[in-house]
Order: C-alpha cells, then sequence, then structure tokens
C-alpha cells in the first residue's frame, strides 16, 4: 500500500467519525468568542471619529446545554458621561441560535432592555436584532443604522 493511500484511507476514516458533543460544543463556545472579538472590532470601526470607544469586559454563560454549564466570554460597553449601553452574552443555545446577547442602556437610575443580538445557526452567518418582547426568529439585520439608533440613548 502506497503512502498516499494510507494517507487517504486515514483521511476518509476521520471524515466519517462523528463528532462527538462535548467537541461541537468547544467549537460553537470558540465561534461565539470569535464572533464576539469580529462584533467588538465592527463596533469600533463605526464608532471611528466620533471620540468613543469599546470596553471590553469578562462575563460568565451559565447554560444548562453546555457540558460543564458554564463558560467565560467577552461582552462590551460603550459609554457616555454617567450612561451606558452594554452587550452582554446571555446564552449559547436556543431555537435557531447559537449565541444570545442582551443589549441595555444603563443610566445611574434604571437599566432598560433594547432588545437581543441573535447568532444564527445554519445558514445565516450574521447577527440580526430584535426588539424586547419580538419572538419571531428573523429579527433584522445588525449592521451600523441599528448599531447607532441603540445608542442614541446615551445622548440625553
Amino acid at each position: 500500500m502506497s503512502v498516499k493511500t494510507q494517507f487517504l484511507k486515514k483521511l476518509q476514516a476521520r471524515q466519517t467519525t462523528p463528532v462527538s458533543p462535548d467537541s461541537k460544543e468547544q467549537a460553537d463556545i470558540a465561534t461565539f468568542r470569535l464572533r464576539m472579538e469580529q462584533l467588538q472590532e465592527q463596533m469600533d470601526g463605526w464608532l471611528t471619529d466620533t471620540g468613543l470607544g469599546l470596553e471590553s469586559f469578562t462575563a460568565s454563560i451559565s447554560d444548562l446545554l453546555v457540558s460543564g454549564g458554564c463558560f467565560a466570554i467577552s461582552g462590551i460597553t460603550l459609554r457616555y458621561e454617567d450612561r451606558r449601553v452594554t452587550f452582554m452574552p446571555v446564552f449559547l443555545y436556543g431555537q435557531g441560535v447559537a449565541g444570545c446577547v442582551e443589549v441595555k442602556l444603563g443610566t445611574a437610575d434604571r437599566t432598560v432592555l433594547l432588545g437581543r443580538l441573535f447568532m444564527r445557526a445554519g445558514q445565516v452567518n450574521a447577527w440580526t436584532f430584535n426588539q424586547p418582547h419580538d419572538l419571531s426568529r428573523s429579527g433584522i439585520p445588525f449592521d451600523e443604522n441599528t448599531f447607532f439608533s441603540l445608542i442614541s440613548g446615551l445622548l440625553p
């Protein structure tokens, strides 16, 4: 048997081996972390020339559908004077979702839920945004216009 034939046999065997649930979870968590980093980079780009900057923080996510039940991931905060908009990761797995982030506006005396960003599983590789209490699965694309409409509450 040639070296090439041995290589191809090993390759085929690895490709037909089912992915263990733990490795799929780890891959999904890694993807969620990466997409949060990319989201922050994208927001940084949108904020160019505004004088505003983003802060990163570490959030601990409890998810009963993840073995071990908990993992760490970065969240994002944007501050202006005594107001802040926080992008807080809240769960990994949901119906058709592989990542959810709550967006909240905080002031000195209260915090208001602005909506949720969803990292959809499957075909859609972009973040979508849903208003609070909007249970539809589609949402709207999270783009620069949606971002600035969400952070407009920073300016009283």
